[in-house]
């Protein structure tokens, strides 16, 4: 193994290809669109801040956890526990926390150029959607099975 939290990343990558995978063939056939209703603006009033709010609890959650597992372990003078029985879900954490900041601001971003182009049909395309749907998908994935690893990982 090329580093102990290999497996974690190699995780955290799998679960969002098929996240991704999952998301592009359930909206084939389907259109993309960002406004619920056909109301230009209405996601940004709406759901735009809420998938924000929901994301960036799940991101202070996550980054608490890091840093409360890594500060505990270095207060611990026994030496019993080392940090590499715990790198692969703080690995996992990590990805989470990437995936949740890439989901935001690639969000946003999308949102705001669909704002400024109302009458481009292609100002949101179905690879944003099924990137962005991943991302989101894959940061709470991901922060749910890294907890699952830590309890796994703690109780050894």
């Amino acid at each position: 193994m090329l580093f102990p939290g290999l497996p974690g990343v190699s995780t955290a990558v799998g679960l969002f290809a098929l996240i991704w995978l999952i998301v592009y063939l359930q909206s084939r056939g389907q259109p993309v669109v960002f406004d619920p209703g056909g109301k230009h603006g209405e996601f940004g009033k709406r759901l735009l801040p809420m998938y924000l709010d929901i994301t960036k609890y799940v991101l202070g959650l996550a980054a608490g956890s890091i840093v409360l597992l890594v500060g505990s372990l270095n207060f611990n003078q026994s030496g019993a526990r080392s940090l590499k029985s715990f790198a692969s879900p703080l690995f996992l954490v990590a990805m989470s926390i990437i995936y949740g900041v890439l989901f935001m601001i690639l969000l946003t971003v999308n949102y705001e150029y669909h704002l400024h182009h109302p009458n481009n049909p292609h100002s949101y395309t179905r690879f944003q959607y099924t990137r962005n749907q991943s991302l989101g998908f894959g940061a709470l994935v991901c922060f749910c099975i890294s907890y699952m690893w830590l309890i796994a990982a703690a109780t050894r």
